[in-house]
């Protein structure tokens, strides 16, 4: 019963729409036209970047799609990304790259999450702009981000709708108002940020391995290398329907291995070594032993080979033979050439085996990026990798011969990164500069009232239902208290004299029209409100008396550091007759030291955490306070005797 249990799960995607501007009323078919050409010129454009990139899931595309309610007809992709995150970005990267190559086009992009350009740069959007008025508003124009304001008053600005804009009214101001909607240069940096290195990260995200498989998967990967994510998906998501299939191997058979070098991308290639797995002892492959110096490639191989497996088996076995990988499509003569123009071959003597595989890439790019089936006839990649069997040539001896002249593996000490170094990419990724580390004299000196500070800023922050604000900078000015302030907070509370905030708006007319029982009832109200104000208050000090006087008599007070300071009883008793039978017996409870009981408490928890992250660290981190080392190496506990 567990067996045939699946899971349905949401898969992360990314959609990304691309409008012509200005939205001119006119012919359907004549729009369609021009946003084809759009399709194929941008497809063209890009394809040296799009066509050897490895997706996790799906491919960067793009497809017409007609006007429906105020949505006019545009230019419509969806990517799902799975577990790469940065799929996505380089799709943001894309899609920037765009708008700024196509000045007439203007481009809008979501996720799952909404506007998760808007939740990068949170820590620098306006006050106003929330999720709840988001939408439309976020669109890319001629390379840069733009955010359509919204008006303080209603009527203030009068090209400015007073809710959120409908598409067709977002089109029209990005139109006529290019240079009022730019974002904010903070907001425009943070997610140029996260965009930054493209399109060379490209490279830097991609892992060279090698594997032990059978020379069928190796034929395969060599002519189209985006298949690997298809095999290692395949194995990461099995379940135990799909390892039937795997008990005894029908097209990649053990004995037909070889070593080769694959290349993933770096997400692809931790699910695959971060998986443990035995395969089935039916299924012929066995593995060395883990000191075996090449028993990394042995097991990728083993679970690379099992993927392959299982995207065949789900294949019928009399799939259609007109499901093939030749272009018929009318599209394609018209983007080989635009490809030719662009100097995709790079010079490459045509029928030469570099310039093959060039067409097979551009083939593959074609048939899923730019003629992509919209129906159940679209081939699958078990279809896709049969057909490659099928249609691709190969000798195991020759394979087996390239052996020797394999590239090196790349280093892969990056799978265990140090503390440091993790907290330095999340630095990074935040867009916070690393902290200069402190010196030695820095440490003597070390001022440690900026922590109280730092924490004071922090707390006398307002904070509501959605979260504290973090300061940015360590205020400055003291923590007062105001204790009018506070009786005129419970005096709101309590709706104390509501309406004598509006009394001094009335002139003396009206207040003579006011009739003498109505200023009795009022000054009636008013004294009974004060009384219960009054009452409130005095059972909140007889409250605070009676658990200073429990207080007293525990040994809570030893915790905390007082002020080193006594005060005579008979001062006390003149100033604070109440405080007679507190349980002191001839002195005051010395008043706490806040400050110093607060830094102390913060470097024991600091102290406690060993370098490692914590709450007291990451807390400081973010109000910008950067503690020094432990010097004294003292214990966090006593030693005991035995």
């Amino acid at each position: 019963m567990e067996e045939n249990m699946k899971f349905a799960t949401v898969e992360d995607t990314v959609e990304y729409r691309l409008f012509l501007i200005p939205d001119k009323p006119g012919d359907p078919e004549e729009h369609r036209e021009v946003l084809q050409k759009c399709i194929e010129r941008i497809m063209t454009q890009f394809a040296p970047m799009l066509g050897p990139y490895i997706w996790q899931n799906q491919p960067f595309n793009l497809k017409y799609k007609p006007g429906k309610g105020d949505v006019p007809a545009h230019i419509f992709g969806m990517t799902k990304f799975g577990d790469n995150i940065e799929d996505e970005w380089f799709i943001v990267y894309i899609v920037k790259q765009i708008t700024k190559e196509f000045p007439e086009l203007v481009a809008r992009i979501e996720d799952n999450d909404g506007e998760f350009l808007l939740i990068e740069a949170a820590d620098f959007l306006p006050k106003w702009l929330d999720p709840d008025n988001s939408a439309n508003r976020v669109f890319f124009h001629q390379g840069e981000l733009c955010i359509i304001p919204a008006p303080k008053k209603s009527g203030t600005v009068s090209w400015l709708p007073t809710t959120p804009p409908t598409i067709s009214q977002a089109l029209s101001i990005i139109s006529t108002h290019p240079e009022k909607i730019l974002a904010s240069e903070s907001v425009r940096a943070a997610v140029n940020r996260r965009i930054r290195g493209y399109p060379e990260k490209i490279k830097a995200s991609l892992h060279r391995a090698h594997c032990f498989l059978p020379a069928g998967i190796a034929a395969v990967l060599k002519r189209c290398p985006r298949l690997v994510a298809a095999g290692v998906q395949a194995f990461y998501l099995r379940d135990p329907i799909d390892l039937r299939a795997c008990r005894i191997f029908k097209t990649f058979l053990p004995e037909t291995r070889i070593m080769t070098s694959v290349t993933f991308t770096k997400c692809l290639y931790a699910q695959l070594v971060q998986q443990r797995f035995v395969p089935d002892r039916r299924s012929g492959y066995k593995l060395p032993p883990p000191c075996h110096p090449q028993y990394r490639a042995h097991e990728l191989g083993m679970k690379l080979a099992h993927g392959f497996e299982i995207l065949c088996s789900k294949c019928s076995p009399h799939f259609s033979d007109s499901k093939s990988l030749v272009i018929t499509s009318p599209l394609w003569a018209g983007f080989l050439e635009s490809l030719k123009k662009n100097d995709y071959f790079k010079g490459l003597m045509e029928g030469s085996v570099q310039y093959q595989e060039r067409l097979e890439m551009a083939k593959n790019y074609f048939q899923l990026s730019v003629n992509r089936p919209e129906s159940s006839h679209a081939m699958s990649p078990g279809e896709e990798i049969l057909t490659l069997l099928q249609t691709i040539p190969f000798d195991i001896e020759e394979l087996k011969k390239e052996e020797a002249y394999l590239p090196p593996e790349d280093d892969e000490r990056w799978l265990d990164l140090s503390p440091d170094q993790l907290d330095q990419l999340l630095q990074e990724a935040a867009g916070k500069k690393e902290p200069e580390p402190i010196s030695k004299g820095q440490e003597e000196n070390y001022d440690l009232t900026q922590v109280s500070e730092s924490m004071k800023a922090f707390i006398s922050k307002v904070s509501t239902h959605k979260g504290a604000e973090l300061p940015r900078e360590p205020s400055e000015a003291p923590i007062t208290f105001d204790a009018d302030s506070f009786l005129n907070y419970f005096d709101k509370i309590l709706g104390s004299k509501s309406h004598e905030s509006d009394s001094d708006d009335l002139d003396e007319e009206d207040s003579e029209c006011l009739d003498s029982d109505d200023d009795m009832d009022l000054e009636t109200q008013e004294a009974g409100e004060e009384a219960s104000v009054k009452g409130t208050l005095d059972d909140l000090k007889s409250y605070m008396a009676q658990m200073d006087r429990e207080l007293a008599h525990t040994s809570i007070a030893k915790s905390f550091t007082t002020q080193k300071q006594m005060e005579p009883l008979s001062q006390t008793t003149n100033d604070n007759p109440e405080e007679e039978d507190s349980g002191t017996g001839g002195s005051v409870m010395t008043p706490v030291d806040v400050d110093l009981n607060l830094v102390s408490n913060i470097l024991e928890s600091y102290n406690s955490q060993a370098g490692l992250a914590g709450p007291a660290s990451n807390l400081l981190q973010s109000m910008g306070v950067q503690l020094p080392d432990n010097a004294d190496h003292r214990p966090t506990s006593k030693p005991t005797k035995d």
